[in-house]
């Protein structure tokens, strides 16, 4: 019997904005779409944590013996990303600034991008389709929302004519806005767009003479608009209708909303059963941005290359510091909070560590079925994980109490108990046991923190030779040392 038969699961629906019974369309599958990075620059710690809340999600319908299709998303399109309709493509951007062909750009943040998802222990998607690669089945679906009278061509573009959809449907059904007040709201742009209304948005836009990424259509050489690449997508892969639809809280509007649209226009029915969103990450208290400096990248926190933490951290010290907060909540990410995550998360090793090395007992003075019951409640409760990691950090103490011979443990429940706690935190949270990493890696922190003392030492004594010596023979191991007010750091490259 499948695990999911008795462990039913409540998910938070964005769309109804209550929790409800998790119910797939087709018994013991699921289909699920989150929306993928946009590839021109590296990857932010912001997506690393709803891609980790997303491969959490996926992780555990797996652990529950569901059968999942996830579909996530590669944006290589080139298209602007925050309104296809105004400001300059990224991708084309960072190509014209970097002197190299968009697919160039494309392809280097791509590798990037799949390096850091590597590193943290992501489980790749079942499939993970680029826009570039469906531009056919997107001006496919342009042509039936035109036929149904809701898309209206315009000096080479098209738009999805929000008014007339709103006619019939619910244009805000997601994101609780009222299109009266939005129109009213909404300067009007007289003759400087194409849009019969503020609120329509393109679905293909005619590329201008400097455009470089462009496709033939039967409208013009254009490109498609942003939020038609995951409806084109989703629905190839999961059909017209299917389970769960995911993504950062930022994409709700107009992204998520705009899909709806299109879905429902083109098809007559609603597309996602469960729509899920992944609250937003901080950066000690403010909002992460590159033009103020409050910003650190995933490989920053790895290196230890950075001005914001203490030292390095390992990628599942920094995956642990994330799972402690419900994916729906506001993280602050600051180097007290993962020094912190950093002792919690050596603790919980090191109680999975002893578990083969616990004795077992005639019988169990702890009732160990009802403590996983728990477990599995946290998660079933919209996928809790700072309630699972609560619980395992129950188990911690079962653990130390059972080594120390203060409570009992039989064969037969001390088998099932390790089972239970590995599943847990390996393969539902996915984390990893870095205890022989992360010793050699205090090793190395010694030896080059010696090096470092030779080369103070050498400098104070003005032999200069030396101290150059030991600084580069360190570079070219791949240890680069940085010199400041508080001393000497170095960073692994």
């Amino acid at each position: 019997m499948p695990l999911y038969s008795s462990q039913p699961l409540k998910i938070y629906n964005s769309l109804s904005g209550e929790k409800e019974d998790f119910k797939p369309i087709h018994d013991g599958n699921v289909g699920m779409y989150v929306c993928g990075p946009t590839v021109y620059s590296n990857v932010h710690l912001g997506n690393v944590r709803t891609f980790m809340s997303f491969d959490v999600i996926f992780r555990y319908f797996l652990h529950l013996d569901y059968k999942v299709r996830y579909v996530r998303n590669i944006t290589d399109v080139g298209h602007i990303v925050d309104d296809v309709d105004e400001g300059e493509d990224k991708i084309a951007k960072k190509a014209r600034l970097e002197q190299l062909e968009p697919m160039e750009v494309v392809q280097r943040y791509t590798v990037d991008f799949h390096n850091i998802l590597k590193a943290f222990n992501f489980l790749p998607p079942s499939i993970e389709p680029t826009a570039t690669g469906h531009i056919i089945e997107q001006i496919e679906i342009i042509k039936k929302i035109i036929d149904k009278g809701i898309g209206y061509v315009a000096n080479g573009s098209v738009y999805f004519d929000v008014v007339k959809y709103n006619e019939t449907n619910n244009y805000g059904i997601l994101s609780g806005r009222n299109i009266d007040d939005m129109l009213a709201n909404t300067r009007d742009l007289d003759g400087q767009s194409d849009k019969r209304n503020p609120q329509d948005f393109a679905l293909w836009k005619k590329a201008e003479p400097e455009h470089i990424m462009r496709w033939p259509s039967p409208w013009s050489d254009g490109f498609p608009g942003w939020h038609l690449e995951c409806t084109a997508m989703s629905t190839k892969y999961l059909g017209n209708h299917f389970d769960i639809h995911g993504g950062g809280m930022d994409l709700k509007f107009p992204h998520h909303e705009c899909e709806i649209a299109q879905n429902e226009a083109c098809t007559g029915q609603a597309p996602v059963n469960y729509w899920m969103h992944a609250n937003m990450l901080t950066l000690n208290g403010k909002k992460m941005a590159k033009s103020t400096g409050n910003n650190i990248l995933p490989g920053e926190i790895l290196s230890g290359d950075n001005n914001i933490l203490s030292k390095p951290f390992s990628a599942s010290v920094t995956r642990f510091f994330m799972l402690q907060a419900h994916y729906r909540s506001i993280l602050d990410f600051s180097d007290d909070a993962i020094v912190a995550a950093e002792k919690g998360y050596k603790r919980l090793m090191e109680a999975v560590d002893a578990l083969p090395n616990l004795t077992a007992g005639n019988s169990s003075s702890i009732d160990f079925a009802a403590w996983k019951q728990l477990c599995y409640d946290a998660m079933n409760d919209d996928f809790n994980t700072p309630i699972l990691i609560a619980q395992l950090f129950e188990a911690v103490r079962y653990v130390n109490l059972i080594k120390d011979g203060k409570e009992t443990i039989s064969a037969t429940d001390l088998a099932d108990f390790t089972t239970a706690v590995n599943a847990f935190v390996f393969d539902v949270l996915g984390l990893s046991d870095e205890k022989n990493a992360d010793g050699d890696n205090d090793k190395l922190e010694g030896v080059v923190n010696m090096l470092i003392g030779m080369r103070n030492q050498a400098r104070a004594d003005k032999n200069f030779a030396l101290s150059d010596q030991i600084r580069d023979q360190l570079i070219a191991l791949g240890i680069q040392l940085k010199d400041g007010k508080e001393g000497t750091s170095f960073s692994i490259q």
